[in-house]
């Protein structure tokens, strides 16, 4: 009888487990389902501007981009990415719009704990984040992993390595099917005043401080960034606020996504902006989401940095922002890190 009793609490056993496992297969059926199904009316759907928003949020993302070629040809594609995809004219960073330490404007922000410091939520249509402003913008540096070529590091890491209080990712790096270790840069690299993964001669989409803490966004070649005695920086792009103006809204075309940025106000102060993306309470913002929020924080020069996964802001003790990526913090080769008080 014991036996009996046994095998048939061993089979309701057995068929609960089953039938779980069942109800956990439709469910994810469904939800795969649904989700095609809200990618077809926003691909296929009548907005084109939604059909837009949807290719170039995807495509600018490494581990989904196959997702755009569900619904389109590449031909497709490139048409819709060609068009949104228009070259700014930049003009050189004009230093002279920016006067370190010359504190007379109010910017209605005040560093109540005195530590150099002002952590702010900012928020718009889909998306939430935080802005960062460094008051003395000669606490800004570099970070990178020792040697470039292998490993990366987090934005965490780079802020115990180098023995600072804050910081957040910096530039592109090869990424091989959203895979990459994150140890090598893409474009112009500066350390040190030293440059690396640049040819001479060549044109690189670049921001970096140069000798007096002043930062440049645009397009420079190696000599032209030892013409200005650029110190440290990286490639990425695209410019956000050149010299006081913003961008048109033709050249900041783009998808919705985590994303992160640097700018600098009048008085030197620097903008360290994190955007959180791809959750349900923030989807993420545009390039022209960024512009503005910089432009509030008065922004004469910014700049977009490598975002999605990447886009990460430490400070004191811990991250202050949501990463995006299911499979943890990505390693990276560059970072803008906010030295602690004292040590610039």
């Amino acid at each position: 009888m014991d036996e009996t009793k046994k095998k048939t609490d061993r089979i309701k056993a057995g068929t609960v487990v089953k039938r779980c496992l069942l109800m956990l297969l439709v469910t994810i059926l469904l939800l795969i389902f649904a989700l095609y199904g809200v990618m077809f009316v926003l691909a296929k759907g009548p907005s084109p501007h939604a059909r837009d928003l949807f290719v170039m949020s995807v495509r600018e993302t490494s581990a989904v981009g196959f997702l755009a070629n569900l619904f389109f040809s590449e031909e497709e594609i490139a048409a819709i990415e060609a068009g949104k995809n228009a070259q700014a004219e930049l003009e050189d960073t004009d230093t002279t719009l920016i006067q370190v330490g010359d504190r007379t404007d109010d910017y209605g922000l005040a560093d109540d704990d005195g530590d150099g410091i002002i952590l702010e939520h900012v928020s718009g249509p889909g998306y939430l984040g935080y802005m960062m402003v460094v008051l003395d913008p000669s606490r800004m540096m570099m970070g990178t992993p020792s040697s470039f070529g292998g490993k990366g590091l987090t934005v965490e890491q780079m802020v115990e390595t180098y023995d600072c209080v804050a910081g957040v990712n910096g530039g592109g790096f090869d990424d091989p099917g959203g895979q990459g270790d994150g140890g090598i840069p893409i474009g112009m690299t500066i350390v040190d005043g030293k440059v690396h993964y640049a040819s001479e001669g060549m044109s690189y989409p670049f921001v970096g401080f140069d000798s007096g803490y002043i930062l440049h966004t645009g397009n420079m070649t190696p000599q032209q960034a030892r013409e200005k005695e650029i110190q440290f920086g990286c490639s990425f792009g695209p410019v956000l606020v050149s010299n006081g103006e913003p961008l048109d809204t033709s050249t900041l075309a783009s998808g919705v996504n985590p994303r992160t940025a640097i700018g600098q106000r009048a008085d030197g102060a620097v903008l360290l902006l994190v955007i959180e993306g791809r959750q349900a309470r923030s989807l993420g913002a545009t390039y022209a989401d960024l512009a503005d929020v910089m432009l509030q924080y008065g922004a004469v020069n910014a700049c977009n940095l490598d975002g999605g996964s990447s886009s990460m802001l430490w400070f004191e003790d811990g991250y202050v922002n949501n990463c995006a990526s299911v499979i943890g913090i990505r390693p990276i080769p560059t970072a803008f890190l906010v030295q602690k008080e004292g040590r610039a």
